[in-house]
């Protein structure tokens, strides 16, 4: 039995996904990192060990009605774990922001102007004085009510709605309206209400094309259909509605992604004439601090927003300003003092959003608490990434333990304790290799991270390709480029660098297939493959049509009269109907939160007895799913039309994913690296231009090698390759490097450097260049320390 006061977390007996049956212990109060190949357990033990059960022990002294209201993980399966504190977990998971959305919102800062505002503002003479409320966009209270608090009104013009006025109505004159038969509708109603339907729409009365655009009135009036030979058709009433009304009704309210995008191609996007694009209402700016309006100082850097409120007034506004100024503090120390209070989430980059969320804990204050971060290094440059590190050490002065799941090498480095965990993916990993210092991981020869960490895996060398032509992008005025031009080589492998917010990934997504040169376009991006458990990877890739048309050729489906959707989950028929092919089933429990169990009849396997009867080589179709990638190209190796894809999945490092792995439990490296798969599985005709926004986050180096080696192989095969990258082991292997800057935000947006990768190692004024320097340097002697 260990004392209360035990200064290590002691695991024992994690078997929590691929874990085998793993014992370890960990010393608190010390930054303690996990590594290992991708799937090789380390987020199982860290998040699905360590943080689950800390989270569960938490949710047994909460009441039980109040549990009711939180998403709980379910309890992880481990016999025991021992000196266990609170835990705060901070994933690096990209929700999906919207516009109201905001730097403001994602720290509180915005809480504490407001607050500000209301009790220390200066108020017009008479005002009375406003709730905090009243001076947010995302409040009834606060909102402007002409554009709802979004700052933009949508609106539309002649141009856009007709863009070609010599066509008549009957002809398709008003492209924004509906084809089919509701477009005939509105063109009878016209023609029934005394309109000509048939001259160019250019020499109607200006009066007639102000009306038939932009009316609200919604006049009702009988229309007689032009009767043809074939067809009986008889009178109806039709209401008539403009071409506006039809496009805005159409944005709002549409369920159809493909109906909203084409009618936001009549929009126009304007800031609000009431509120000038403030989004708040006039009361609320008409309060002042320090002489501007809160939208003014919303709008500030939050490095000029900290000068702009340094000498408060009051001694109200004293203390609510040494407040704000003390939350802005650490999120500027982390780089990001370029950022204003009011800039949307969704234009962050991954690597700018998760250091928001790091430094709002920063200022938190806990203390005896563990953290366990999520690879807080991903889409980090490496000069962002010795700000990150300052940050760990003070969570950790601070008198809390810091878990790190990380791949980043110099973050590896810098850690006080260092758990590795394989050796390899899948089945082949789930095993604790070692738990102790750093420097000790050199005596582990089975380790993959002690080979990248003691510099004993030089990069083969190289030679830098010769460009086909050159790509032309600009000049670009966008986010922080101001009227940019870049050049980009064709039939290489190019990579865009610089810190994060510097541009890079705005520079990128200017590059379209109407530009000269172009050819066909692939982006390859992180983004989910589906947003539900029914989507996986074999929906996606295709192999589940294959597997299933395996299973409906069998001797046994064939006799029963089963077709291929008999093994499809997805539909009645072959599907497990008690769970609706889910696979479990939601178990409500009076005055505690609902849970979720197996299937009591299929078990989990979301098939019906009658369709387990069949199989294929002995297995069942359920079976099959719950193979994993390598297990299932050799189960599959005389199957042409199944080995190409699996073979595809296996060559990016994907071996250790099962078939019938949901959507939902894939990061976004995954996901990114499975699109990648399901292109290299296609036949590629003809030039193709690749582009991708930094495909290694969140892979271990010997995943990059993986990854690097298929997309050197496309450049071999004819084809041109962008990445937007910070592993700088990438971008030295590169043909060519774009690399922008100096900073981030304002003070960046330029492109600093451009060249082949020693060129741009030597720049002048660029921050990356003595970090690829330091690599360049390593390549020529392997076992210098300096490898990243």
């Amino acid at each position: 039995m260990h004392s209360p006061h035990d200064p290590f977390v002691r695991v024992r007996g994690a078997r929590e996904h691929n874990l085998r049956n793993v014992d370890v212990d960990i010393p608190r109060d010390v930054v303690a990192v996990f590594t290992g190949v991708s799937g090789s357990g380390k987020s199982s033990l860290a998040f699905g060990t360590v943080y689950a059960e800390a989270q569960r022990r938490y949710f047994e002294s909460v009441a039980p009605y109040a549990r009711r209201l939180i998403h709980q993980v379910g309890a992880p399966k481990v016999d025991a774990i021992t000196g266990l504190p609170p835990a705060v977990s901070l994933e690096q998971r990209r929700s999906a922001p919207t516009s109201r959305s905001s730097v403001g919102t994602v720290t509180n800062l915005s809480n504490s102007l407001r607050m500000l505002f209301s009790r220390a503002g200066d108020y017009p003479p008479g005002a009375g004085r406003l709730d905090s409320d009243a001076f947010s966009p995302n409040t009834a209270a606060g909102a402007c009510p002409e554009c709802h608090g979004l700052g933009r009104v949508h609106t539309t013009t002649e141009e856009l709605l007709v863009p070609d006025p010599s066509l008549s109505i009957r002809d398709g004159a008003i492209a924004a309206w509906p084809g089919a038969w509701q477009g005939k509708n509105l063109r009878d109603i016209l023609a029934a209400l005394g309109h000509d339907v048939d001259r160019p729409w250019r020499e109607l009365p200006a009066a007639a094309r102000e009306w038939i655009l932009f009316t609200d009135e919604q006049p009702v009036v009988t229309v007689h259909p032009v009767r043809d030979a074939d067809r009986i058709q008889r009178p109806y009433q039709g209401t008539y509605m403009s071409a506006r009304r039809w496009v805005m009704k159409t944005f709002a309210e549409s369920k159809s992604a493909t109906l909203r995008a084409k009618a936001e191609r009549f929009l126009t996007s304007a800031p609000c004439p009431a509120c000038g694009g403030s989004r708040l209402r006039p009361e609320a700016l008409a309060v002042t601090v320090a002489g501007r309006t809160i939208a003014e100082l919303a709008a500030l850097p939050l490095t000029e927003l900290a000068r702009a409120l340094d000498a408060p007034a009051s001694q109200t506004a004293r203390v609510l300003t040494a407040d704000l100024l003390s939350r802005i503090a650490p999120v500027v120390e982390l780089g990001l003092g370029y950022l204003s209070l009011d800039r949307a989430t969704p234009t962050l980059s991954a690597g700018e959003l998760q250091r928001l969320r790091l430094a709002t804990q920063l200022r938190s204050g806990l203390f005896g608490v563990v953290y366990v971060l999520d690879e807080p290094s991903a889409g980090l440059h490496p000069a962002d990434t010795e700000a990150l590190l300052t940050m760990l050490e003070r969570l950790k002065a601070a008198g809390n333990s810091v878990f790190v799941v990380e791949h980043h090498l110099d973050v590896v480095r810098g850690a006080d304790w260092l758990v590795d965990v394989g050796p390899r993916a899948g089945e082949h990993g789930g095993r604790v290799l070692h738990s102790g210092p750093v420097a000790d991981l050199a005596d582990v020869p089975e380790s993959a991270t002690a080979r990248y960490l003691f510099g004993r895996a030089p990069a083969p060398a190289r030679a830098v390709r010769t460009a086909r032509g050159r790509l032309t992008v600009g000049p670009v005025t966008r986010h922080n480029l101001r009227a940019v031009t870049a050049e980009f080589p064709l039939g290489v492998l190019t990579a865009v660098t610089g810190v994060s917010g510097s541009g890079k990934s705005t520079l990128i997504g200017e590059i379209t297939e109407d530009l000269p040169g172009v050819g066909r376009l692939v982006a390859v991006d992180q983004k989910p493959i589906g947003r539900t458990p029914r989507s996986n990877l074999a929906t996606y890739t295709g192999l589940f049509d294959i597997v299933r048309r395996l299973f409906a050729g069998t001797d046994e489906a064939r006799s029963r009269g089963y077709g291929v959707g008999r093994f499809s989950f997805n539909v009645p028929g072959g599907r497990c109907e008690t769970c609706q092919g889910e696979g479990f089933v939601s178990v409500e429990l009076l005055f505690l939160p609902s849970t979720y169990a197996p299937c009591p009849d299929c078990g989990g396997a979301r098939y019906n007895a009658e369709t387990l009867e069949v199989t294929y080589r002995g297995r069942t179709v359920a079976e099959v799913l719950d193979l994993t990638v390598e297990a299932a190209a050799e189960f599959f190796t005389d199957t042409p039309a199944a080995a190409r894809p699996l073979g595809t999945l296996l060559d990016v490092g994907l071996g250790y994913l099962r078939l019938g792995q949901p959507a939902t439990e894939l990061s976004g490296g995954e996901a990114q690296r499975i699109k990648l798969a399901a292109e290299l599985q296609r036949g590629r005709r003809g030039h193709t231009l690749y582009l991708l926004d930094e495909p290694t986050t969140g892979l271990h180096p010997a995943d990059v090698e993986v990854l690097m080696r298929q997309l050197h192989g496309l450049v071999d095969a004819g084809h041109t390759v962008i990445v937007v990258e910070h592993d700088m082991d990438v971008v030295a292997g590169a043909d060519w490097v774009l690399d922008l800057g100096p900073g981030g935000g304002d003070a960046g947006g330029r492109i600093v450097a451009a060249g082949v990768p020693r060129e741009v190692a030597g720049a002048e004024g660029s921050v990356t260049a003595p970090y690829l320097r330091r690599v360049m340097n390593s390549r020529a002697c392997p076992n210098s320390p300096g490898r990243q």
